[in-house]
């Protein structure tokens, strides 16, 4: 018994995806390599097969592949009845309104009458009818941002990561429709042994996911400041403390989240603490 995954051969969610199942411990068998359609892990029962991010959700709803990793946007465009399963965290990017630079954007009426070059015309139509404006919607497959420098758009609707190539094309973001990342995705109806690899699958991924939010820090401080330094440091539980060979001072070993990492390093040096030492977390178990 094996659980199949469909994962992207190529673009911008292959190099994490196959990332991902490597720090899940999963070591696959020519799966990094270009051109590769499918491969099985030689340590867990896992087969991946590669294929366009378009055609993910299809494959995953007609149980040609068991789960899947896809893009939010290519999800909600093709609209297939699978599960969610887990947000990934990689692969973040945005939908979003474009427009030339020269326009003066006013808000959503300003597309009323206008066409919009886009490769998600569901998800574009959705937020059109939500504002009560009446575009035309010119669905196109590739190359999206020079619509509107050639004659065939007003504006357009495309994924947006860093907004150079909107920038190059003389175009600026103006209506974020949705922000999207990668998700894990099943088939609704998998056998209970699927069901059951699927668990132990996700249980690596949450670790790896829990792993790359979290530092482990280690510190030394002055006895005399250790419950304020502690209090600083609540850790997954406590802290841990011991001695150190230099009477008045103890090492001190903690977990913090790195959302609050500097405000953290920031009080914790004010309170007196030394030799700080922040270190990667390749798993964490809670």
């Amino acid at each position: 018994m094996k659980l199949k995954i469909a994962i992207q051969k190529s673009g911008r969610l292959f190099e994490d995806s196959v990332k991902l199942l490597k720090e899940c411990g999963i070591d696959l068998n020519n799966g990094s390599k270009s051109g590769v359609l499918r491969t099985e892990a030689s340590n867990f029962p896992l087969e991946v097969l590669f294929l366009r991010d378009d055609d993910i959700p299809q494959y995953v709803e007609d149980a040609v592949a068991d789960i899947g990793i896809v893009g939010e946007n290519v999800l909600l465009e093709k609209g297939k009845v699978v599960n969610k399963v887990e947000q990934l965290g990689f692969g973040k990017c945005r939908l979003a309104i474009a427009v030339p630079k020269s326009e003066e954007y006013t808000g959503a009426k300003w597309l009323d009458g206008k066409k919009i070059a886009t490769s998600y015309p569901k998800i574009l139509d959705g937020f059109l009818k939500a504002q009560k404006v009446d575009a035309e919607i010119h669905e196109i497959s590739g190359s999206v941002e020079i619509a509107p420098g050639i004659g065939l758009a007003d504006a357009i609707c495309d994924l947006v990561s860093s907004g150079s190539t909107l920038f190059m094309n003389g175009l600026k973001e103006v209506e974020v429709i949705l922000k999207s990342e990668a998700l894990l995705i099943s088939n609704k109806k998998l056998s209970d042994d699927k069901e059951a690899l699927l668990k132990k699958l996700l249980f690596r991924v949450q670790a790896v996911k829990k792993a790359k939010r979290n530092k482990y820090i280690l510190l030394n401080a002055p006895n005399e400041r250790l419950e304020a330094i502690i209090n600083i440091l609540p850790g997954m539980k406590s802290p841990t403390v011991l001695p150190l060979a230099q009477s008045g001072w103890s090492s001190v070993h903690s977990v913090v989240q790195e959302d609050d990492f500097w405000n953290i390093i920031e009080n914790l040096k004010a309170q007196g603490a030394q030799g700080i030492l922040v270190v990667p977390i390749e798993k964490m178990i809670v």
